[in-house]
C-alpha cells in the first residue's frame, strides 16, 4: 500500500480520537491530557469508491478488496518541539516517515478539555506547528548545505545540483515560508524530495468542531477555510465527537438515521479520507473478475508496468500488455464481455499512463 497520513496537532485538539474513529477502534488512547499518545499507532482504512461496488456487482465477483490508506497518530507537538521541548525530537522523527500531513486544528470550546495554549484559535495554533516543522528543517537544511557546498566545489556534479535546490528553499525558511511553497522544475522534484525536508509535505488541514457546527461549520473552521485556500491546501471540517459516536454503531442504517438528525450526508470521516487520497495526488485502477474485485492505489502518472508492480513483482518484470477498460464503458456496456464486444478494450503497452478507474487486467510471462 505505502501511502501514509500523519495526524498531528497541539496537544488536546482531538488527535486521537480522530484516529480510533478513523480506524473503528481505540488503539490511541485518548485522554485530556499533553502526550498521552507516546508511539505513534498505525492504522489503516478503506477508501470509499462506490466504482469498485458497481464493477464488483457486475462481475459477480465474490470478494470485494477496497483500497487503502494509512493514518499515523502522531502525539501532539508544543512550542519548542524543534529544539527538543515536550518530546519533540521524536515526534519530529514520525512525521519525516510519513508522505502527508493531516493537521488537526480545535474549533471548539469546551472548558472540561484544556488547551496547551490556554484559549481557542486555531490560525494561532496552525502556525504554532508549521514553525516548528520549519525551525526543523532550518536547522538540518543548513548543515546538509555546507556540505553540499564543499561536494560541489569539489566537482560533485549531483552535489551541485542538490545544492541549487538546498540553497533556494533554505532562503524560503529564512523568509517563514515552508518548503512546500518553493516551485522547481519537474527534474528537480526529486532532489527536493531527497532532502526529507517536513514542511515540504503537502498538508489537509481538518477543522475539528463542535457537535452543532458540524454540518455546516463555524466562524472558526471558516477562518481555517480561508487559510488554507491561501496556501494552496485542502481543509475538511469535522466533528471528531460525532465520528467517535458513529464508529460505536455497527448498523449502516442505524448511521444513516444518526447522521440524518445531525443534517449530515455522509461521515466526516469519508470527507477526510478522500481528501488524503486527493492531496498524495493518487488514482485508482481495478482489477475484476469473478473471484474478486480488487482496488490498487497508485501516484498519478505511472505507467501500466509499473502499476502491475504494485499487484505482484512478477508482473512487472514480466509485463507483456495490459488489456483495459474504461470505468465508464465497463458500466455502459454491462461489463467486460460487453465492453469487448463494444471495441472498448484497449491493449495498452508498458509505457502507457494509468488513468483513474482503469480496468485492467495484465498479461505477463515470467
Amino acid at each position: 500500500m505505502g501511502f501514509s497520513c500523519g495526524i498531528v496537532g497541539l496537544p488536546n485538539v482531538g488527535k486521537s480520537t480522530l484516529f480510533n474513529a478513523l480506524t473503528a477502534t481505540a488503539a490511541a488512547e485518548a485522554a485530556n491530557y499533553p502526550f498521552c499518545t507516546i508511539e505513534p499507532n498505525i492504522g489503516r482504512v478503506a477508501v470509499p469508491d462506490e466504482r469498485l461496488e458497481v464493477s464488483a456487482r457486475l462481475a459477480k465477483s465474490a470478494k470485494i478488496v477496497p483500497t487503502q490508506l494509512e493514518f499515523v497518530d502522531i502525539a501532539g507537538l508544543v512550542r519548542g518541539a524543534a529544539r527538543g521541548e515536550g518530546l519533540g525530537n521524536q515526534f519530529l522523527g514520525h512525521i519525516r516517515e510519513v508522505d502527508a500531513i493531516a493537521h488537526v486544528l480545535r474549533c471548539f470550546s469546551d472548558g472540561n478539555v484544556v488547551h496547551v495554549e490556554g484559549s481557542v484559535d486555531p490560525i494561532r495554533d496552525a502556525e504554532a506547528v508549521e514553525t516548528e516543522l520549519m525551525l526543523a528543517d532550518l536547522e538540518s537544511l543548513e548543515r546538509r548545505v555546507l556540505q553540499m557546498t564543499k561536494r560541489a566545489r569539489g566537482g560533485d556534479r549531483e552535489a551541485r545540483s542538490q545544492l541549487e535546490i538546498g540553497e533556494s528553499v533554505l532562503a524560503a525558511l529564512r523568509e517563514g515560508k515552508p518548503a512546500r511553497g518553493v516551485v522547481v522544475g519537474r527534474e528537480q522534484q526529486k532532489d527536493l524530495a531527497a532532502l526529507q525536508l517536513l514542511s515540504a509535505k503537502p498538508i489537509l488541514y481538518i477543522a475539528n468542531v463542535d457537535e452543532a457546527s458540524a454540518a455546516s461549520g463555524n466562524a472558526e473552521s471558516g477562518r481555517i477555510a480561508d487559510y488554507a485556500a491561501r496556501r494552496g491546501a485542502r481543509s475538511v471540517v469535522i466533528s471528531a465527537a460525532i465520528e467517535a459516536e458513529l464508529a460505536q454503531l455497527a448498523d449502516v442504517d442505524e448511521k444513516g438515521e444518526y447522521l440524518a438528525t445531525l443534517g449530515l450526508h455522509e461521515p466526516g470521516l469519508a470527507r477526510v479520507i478522500g481528501a488524503g487520497y486527493t492531496l498524495l495526488d493518487l488514482v485508482t485502477f481495478f482489477t475484476v473478475g469473478p473471484k474478486e474485485a480488487h482496488a490498487w492505489t497508485v501516484e498519478r502518472g505511472t505507467k501500466a508496468s509499473q502499476a502491475a508492480g504494485r499487484i505482484h513483482t512478477d508482473f512487472e518484470k514480466g509485463f507483456i500488455r495490459a488489456e483495459t477498460i474504461a470505468y465508464d464503458d465497463f458500466v455502459q456496456y454491462g461489463g467486460e464481455q460487453g465492453a469487448k464486444d463494444a471495441g472498448r478494450m484497449r491493449l495498452e503497452g508498458a509505457d502507457y499512463v494509468v488513468q483513474d478507474g482503469d480496468i485492467m487486467h495484465y498479461r505477463f510471462n515470467v
